[in-house]
């Protein structure tokens, strides 16, 4: 090969490259202004993703029954309108599972690429036992041609203060079939940081995410550490399944949704998700909140 040929071949490489160079470039910044469709956005995670995103500046889309951009799962007449347009999606799934696939590929045709799914830690153990939906929407986007993630938190820290424990805490004793177990209980702004990042950040493809907070605690520390912060007495009872079911039911709780909050108490009793794990620090570069911080953030307004 002659010099010149040499020289040639060498500056079609640097050119080649460049261009190479400058479509990743030019992929990343398209990815980093794509529009987001955030599914359950008036929901305990939807709403706090939805507000991170739009302070971010980025062009967000808030679906569901009651948001701005109206969405129904169980109405399909509602979906063509919501993903108009979207190339990033933020998916929490519904109760039911039924209309979870036929979505996801309605979604994928519409030309979203990049879907965060909200899951559970313990899914892939317990799937269809008791998540159904959860277990179906990461099958779904997996199976898909899309650019997938999943995360998979631990309970939320605001259970204890915005839904189920809140009203059992505030008359004084929580009963859970659940034992002596520890969970690392996780904020959900955690969560919604976490979402947010992998709507909008390269990198994370393709990958499953299991999300905790920085330590393990039992339901016994958290109601004791709750009432010492709020000055309220209060104490945790750990029940059998059968008793907490019974219990539900006799406040007006259907006894499938019932049956369904029994199980996964168990299957947490059994200790699978005790450990806490490293992947909020991994994506956001800083540790999770603890939940004594969370505690003190809340106690004056929920319990006192």
């Amino acid at each position: 090969m002659t010099t010149a040929e040499q020289t040639a071949g060498r500056t079609r490489e640097q050119t080649a490259g460049r261009t190479r160079e400058q479509i990743a470039g030019r992929t990343r910044e398209q990815n980093a202004a794509a529009p987001v469709l955030v599914l359950g956005a008036t929901g305990k995670t939807g709403r706090r993703v939805v507000a991170r995103l739009r302070d971010a500046g980025r062009i967000v889309r808030a679906a569901s029954r009651s948001a701005e951009t109206h969405f129904d799962w169980m109405d399909r007449a509602t979906w063509a309108s919501a993903l108009d347009g979207m190339r990033a999606l933020g998916l929490v799934a519904p109760p039911d599972p039924e209309p979870i696939a036929d979505f996801v590929a309605e979604a994928e045709a519409a030309g979203v690429r990049r879907f965060v799914v909200l899951s559970g830690r313990g899914v892939h153990r317990y799937g269809m036992a008791f998540e159904p939906s959860l277990a179906e929407a990461e099958r779904a986007v997996r199976e898909a041609d899309v650019d997938w993630t999943l995360i998979r938190p631990n309970s939320f820290a605001q259970n204890f203060a915005e839904d189920l424990y809140a009203v059992p805490l505030r008359a004084g004793l929580l009963t859970l079939p659940v034992g002596a177990v520890a969970e690392p209980f996780i904020d959900v702004e955690d969560v919604a940081d976490v979402m947010a990042a992998l709507l909008t950040e390269e990198g994370h493809t393709y990958r499953t995410y299991e999300l905790s907070g920085p330590r393990a605690l039992t339901f016994a520390e958290v109601t004791a550490e709750i009432s010492a912060v709020s000055g309220r007495p209060m104490r945790f009872e750990a029940v059998t399944a059968e008793r907490y079911v019974a219990d539900l039911t006799a406040g007006g709780m259907p006894e499938e949704a019932a049956r369904s909050l029994a199980h996964g108490h168990v299957f947490l009793s059994e200790g699978h998700n005790t450990e806490p794990t490293t992947d909020v620090r991994y994506i956001l570069g800083r540790e999770p909140r603890d939940f004594s911080e969370y505690v003190k953030s809340v106690a004056a307004g929920i319990w006192s």
